[in-house]
């Protein structure tokens, strides 16, 4: 690849010319106009000797001369100088920015750009370079964890089925309805976590195509207690819901918020012990429609509340005290699809053994529901 001249060179023969230019214009100028004027000026005032008139036009042209030569050898050295402090402070950090570039492009994202002190540009330019790379190392760091724990999730079912496979082979594993109902397992996880990693990928992407249409979030809530009941009931635990008197509305796709309790209901039977209870809460409060859902179950500890949401966060599979675990996805849609109803999905909880609450918020509309 050709060598380009540095920004730094480039900006002091810009320069150079620049000044050149304009000692040139200035003297060529002077020297063909001020002599005529001069002349001009002797005429007026009455001077008609020519002798006269010849040493006072050598005399200004000598004074003349020493003081043009002497004002643009001083200006044209000051404007050097001076430029050539501007291209450095310009060009330093520019320089500097693009070394970084190049580190970041080697994939080290732990960079920091030092402050320009220059204009308020180039510190903007460096502060927003610097967000840049740290945003790009969190993505990075994100897709690896991601891909960490994709293959952890995909290795227990596909090892499962390998084992089940290689048994019914060797006639080790009888093929009876218990092999063939946990193969079956397997494969529904697999589907499951296939699944569940596109929802996200679309609802991280705001890309779900919500059909907001005005719908009162109670009978959202009565459809999706409904659908979680035969699940509560075969693991004995108590699912209530206590609705508010007054009527919810909000903007809201009635699918993707089913999809929501859905999760959050399937989150609490599993955390929730037998004989316990769930319940279901709306209410509202100042403009906001809010939806809690509160178990009686094991609590999360204060230093996982901050990550629950995040992809594949699971607790201790001992502490999961009835039904299956989950894909480690459910909460990370849940939270995503209620965002992108300019709501808040936020998690609660006393500690370990104080059970936990869930709480969607969601702005108010004065759009009256159909139907």
């Amino acid at each position: 690849m050709k060598q380009r001249p540095r920004f730094a060179t480039r900006m002091m023969l810009a320069q150079t010319i620049v000044v050149g230019i304009g000692a040139v214009t200035l003297i060529v100028t002077a020297w063909f106009a001020a002599p005529a004027l001069f002349h001009q000026h002797l005429s007026h005032l009455g001077v008609v000797s020519s002798y006269v008139q010849l040493h006072a036009e050598e005399a200004f042209a000598y004074a003349f001369g020493i003081s043009v030569a002497v004002a643009t050898a001083v200006s044209v050295a000051a404007a050097g100088v001076v430029s050539w402090f501007l291209v450095r402070r310009v060009s330093r950090p520019i320089e500097q920015l693009a070394k970084t570039a190049q580190s970041v492009a080697a994939g080290h994202f732990d960079v920091l750009v030092p402050d320009a002190g220059f204009s308020s540009e180039l510190d903007q330019l460096s502060t927003s370079f610097t967000q840049m790379a740290a945003r790009l190392g969190d993505s990075e760091a994100a897709r690896s964890r991601l891909l960490a724990d994709l293959a952890h999730e995909l290795r227990t079912p596909l090892a499962t089925l390998e084992a089940y496979i290689d048994g019914l082979e060797d006639e080790v594993i009888a093929r009876d309805d218990e092999a063939w109902s946990t193969m079956r397992y397997q494969v529904h996880r697999l589907k499951r976590l296939a699944r569940d990693l596109r929802e996200t990928a679309a609802a991280e992407e705001h890309a779900l195509g919500l059909e907001l249409t005005p719908i009162d979030i109670r009978d959202t809530c009565v459809a999706a207690v409904a659908a979680a009941a035969p699940g509560y009931q075969a693991l004995g635990v108590v699912l209530t819901l206590a609705q508010s008197t007054e009527a919810l509305p909000v903007m809201g796709d009635e699918l993707r918020l089913q999809q929501v309790l859905a999760n959050l209901l399937d989150n609490a039977l599993r955390h929730t012990p037998h004989g316990r209870s769930v319940k279901v809460v709306t209410r509202s409060e100042g403009s906001n429609a809010l939806i809690e859902v509160i178990d009686e179950g094991e609590g999360i500890h204060e230093t996982e509340l901050a990550k629950i949401f995040d992809r594949f966060h699971r607790v201790d599979a001992a502490r999961v005290t009835t039904g299956s675990g989950g894909s480690g996805l459910g909460l990370t849609i849940a939270r995503a699809i209620v965002n992108d109803h300019a709501g808040r999905l936020i998690a609660q909880s006393e500690g370990l053994g104080g059970g936990s609450t869930f709480t969607i918020s969601m702005p108010l509309t004065s759009i009256t529901p159909s139907g």
